[in-house]
């Protein structure tokens, strides 16, 4: 592993658990659905980097769960933090043309 794999990794989960650890502290102070939504699209966004990461390093198995080739976390993981960033977008968009 080379010093740009290490400042690429270094960064993503840095930058990840400080947006993680904010939308956490914001989840506390709020109780709106759209803005839970996106705390939580925004942790799950976190959870596919640490996956990633771990799936560099060799960690993960990936063997257990798969379609064709494809192990099933990668095909979930990077989908579950946009369907989640959906849901935020369409209760804010319901919001304001309910009027």
């Amino acid at each position: 592993m080379d010093v740009g794999q290490i400042v690429y990794v270094i960064s993503r989960l840095v930058l990840g658990a400080l947006a993680s650890f904010f939308a956490i502290m914001l989840w506390s102070k709020t109780r709106d659905v759209a803005w839970m939504f996106m705390v939580i699209g925004t942790i799950a966004a976190y959870i596919e980097t640490v996956y990633s990461i771990l799936n560099l390093f060799g960690i993960t198995g990936e063997n257990s769960f798969l379609i064709g080739s494809v192990p099933v976390a990668s095909i979930v993981l990077p989908c579950l933090r946009t369907i989640f960033f959906i849901a935020a977008f369409i209760v804010m968009v319901y919001r304001k043309y309910r009027r």
